[in-house]
């Protein structure tokens, strides 16, 4: 069948229209015949279809509609934030990788119908290398490649790898997973070649043990890499997932002050409590439901009164959180003197943290009410002069406006699941808000 039978049985060519062109080789104008070609109807999923326009025997592209590709290319922009660490290949250990290939290797044979001895020996043993080669090389190349670039993840995921893992930690391991690599691809051709120049049968046999004992041996003696990668990864998947887009509210304060405990009550997460520093190791989520809505909350490590750069990374964690997710603070208090952090020191810890994130919406509470006294426990170490008026309130009753309550008797804990709710409502439209205001950003005009 000839081209133009297949032209006619695609488009629809309507009646030729007589279009006024300027010429470029003389003055004056004329016409020139033409035909509009435009596409049929095909039902087909996501197929891309273009009008033409037939000129002096050719065909021309006609201008289409951009809207359309404009979206597309928004949608198609549109990166996730946080999960990767959800997402990271699974690593095998070096030994299950060896002795897979090793075994896998010895089964190769060689290619049929060569008749020669000498000649099938040593094509069986370069195949037999390149395979174990290949069989070590490939896994080490996917987790090279499927590991996500720490550059890549979002603000609050590379804190967690850093302070985690330590400082380029993550990074080194990836590169000595790919050096492996790269050294188990240059001797196992070296060996390969080697055994395929052989010229005698037990030549060939000689070459391959003594390459598959090399590979062997780089793998025995620099394959704990491989061991590092993977507690790297049971380490990341282990990290708490926070959606972006679900309000959550972070518990802050001092050490041992009982933010795990009212964890426990306003949602579903379940931190260690106990009676000492530093019980949180790490982020903790939990979740609540109200009127079928759902909400996040995340428990973390305590603060102490000191400068950045003299935190552990316990405390960095907890900074990490509150300055990358957008979260709403629930700052706890202890007056009652048993979390080992004096009252001034909270006070001071606490001005730094309320005015470093002023933005976030906050709800104040001071726990362990039902060990109050009238007269507060004041440390030896505090200073209770007149000087500070704010301070010395704070000693009493802690800060203006906050909720007074006890795990203990459930004193105040309905009043403060209420302003949980009412905060988290807020948080949420906060969230609405800014999506919409970054599409709004995103859509040419």
């Amino acid at each position: 069948m000839s081209g133009t039978s297949h032209l006619i049985q695609l488009w629809h060519i309507p009646s030729t229209k007589l279009l006024l062109r300027s010429s470029n080789f003389s003055k004056g104008s004329y016409l020139v015949p033409a035909a509009e070609i435009y596409p049929t109807k095909i039902f087909c999923k996501k197929i891309q279809t273009t009008a033409y326009r037939i000129v002096n025997g050719s065909y021309v592209p006609v201008p289409q509609n951009k809207k359309q590709s404009n979206k597309e290319d928004i949608a198609s922009t549109t990166l996730e934030t946080v999960g990767a660490f959800q997402k990271l290949p699974m690593v095998m250990p070096s030994v299950d990788i060896l002795y897979s290939a090793m075994r896998k290797a010895k089964r190769v044979s060689p290619t049929k119908g060569i008749a020669n001895i000498a000649k099938r020996e040593r094509n069986r043993a370069a195949k037999q290398l390149d395979f174990l080669m290949k069989e070590l090389a490939v896994p080490l190349r996917g987790y090279a490649e499927n590991f996500p670039d720490k550059k890549q993840l979002h603000p609050y995921e590379q804190s967690l790898v850093q302070l985690t893992l330590g400082d380029g930690n993550y990074e080194q391991v990836l590169r000595r997973v790919d050096a492996l690599r790269k050294k188990v691809v240059s001797v196992g051709k070296e060996h390969a070649s080697l055994c395929a120049k052989s010229l005698t049968k037990r030549e060939a046999e000689e070459r391959l043990g003594e390459g598959m004992k090399k590979l062997e041996d780089i793998f025995n003696h620099e394959g704990k890499v491989v061991d590092d990668l993977l507690n790297i990864a049971k380490t990341l998947r282990a990290m708490p997932v926070v959606d972006l887009e679900t309000p959550t509210l972070c518990l802050v304060g001092a050490p041992n002050v009982g933010k795990s405990s009212l964890v426990r009550v306003l949602s579903t997460g379940k931190p260690e409590v106990c009676n000492y520093p530093f019980t949180t190791r790490g982020i903790l989520m939990g979740h609540i439901a109200f009127n079928y809505r759902h909400f996040q909350v995340t428990d973390t490590p305590g603060l102490l009164n000191r400068h950045d750069d003299e935190r552990n990374n316990l405390e960095k964690l907890t900074l990490a959180v509150l300055s990358h997710l957008p979260t709403a603070i629930l700052y706890v208090h202890d007056l009652s003197g048993e979390c080992g952090t004096s009252p001034s020191d909270q006070f001071f810890i606490y001005k730094e943290i309320r005015e470093r994130f002023s933005d976030h919406l906050w709800i104040d509470v001071v726990s362990k009410c039902d060990l109050l006294q009238e007269s507060p426990i004041i440390f030896n170490t505090e200073d209770v002069s007149a000087d500070n008026p704010e301070l010395a309130r704070y000693q009493k009753m802690g800060p203006e406006g906050a909720i007074r309550v006890s795990v203990k008797n459930e004193a105040a804990l309905n009043q403060l699941k209420g302003r949980v709710h009412e905060l988290l409502v807020s948080q949420m439209s906060r969230i609405k808000s800014s999506e919409s205001n970054e599409e709004n950003k995103g859509v040419p005009t």
